[in-house]
């Protein structure tokens, strides 16, 4: 079953992750997941899919891990032409979905995008482009551009609070933190 979602509402959701393509003959879809551990997507029962500017609702029906990766179901979607139809959508959930933080330093890395990064000592590297795992630690993506950036280089940065992040404003859009410009 699905049902539209209007366009504007798209700002109110955070991406999952994304169908990638049918998964047999039934209906069943690969599902690339960009939540940790990758199977918490499947948690979350109602889907907002958007693909080709539409977003629409649909019900989980199953899904599980198969090899390396996930496989799941959506109701109303029975064969491999239906499946093939959504393949290349992105899952998205809305915010208001999202279970509470545990702690005052846990982020949501939509909330951490797009954010100012200074420097304790005043120095504006950019803006945190995009986060990813490396295992060790979270890393952000600093890109310097426009604005009043040192300059227009990206910087790789440690998700590190109290280490590299001194400070975190969502309200004020902006980061604090210990890193040498020059590095």
């Amino acid at each position: 079953m699905s049902a539209s979602v209007e366009q504007g509402q798209a700002d109110d959701h955070v991406v999952l992750g994304k169908l990638t393509s049918p998964y047999g003959v039934k209906g069943w879809l690969k599902v690339y997941s960009y939540t940790s551990p990758m199977e918490g997507i499947l948690e979350y029962g109602d889907w907002v899919l958007r693909h080709h500017g539409r977003l629409e609702r649909h019900r989980l029906a199953q899904g599980r891990l198969h090899g390396k990766g996930l496989v799941a179901r959506l109701e109303g979607v029975e064969d491999r032409s239906q499946a093939e139809a959504l393949a290349g959508a992105e899952v998205l959930l809305p915010k208001a979905e999202l279970p509470e933080l545990e702690g005052e330093d846990d982020y949501y890395w939509y909330q951490l995008e797009g954010l100012r990064v200074v420097t304790r000592d005043g120095v504006v590297l950019g803006r945190i482009d995009y986060l990813f795992e490396t295992g060790a630690n979270d890393v952000m993506v600093v890109k310097g551009r426009g604005e009043d950036a040192v300059d227009d280089r990206e910087r790789l940065l440690p998700f590190l609070p109290g280490e590299v992040v001194q400070d975190v404003d969502l309200e004020a859009g902006e980061m604090t933190v210990d890193w040498d410009p020059d590095f």
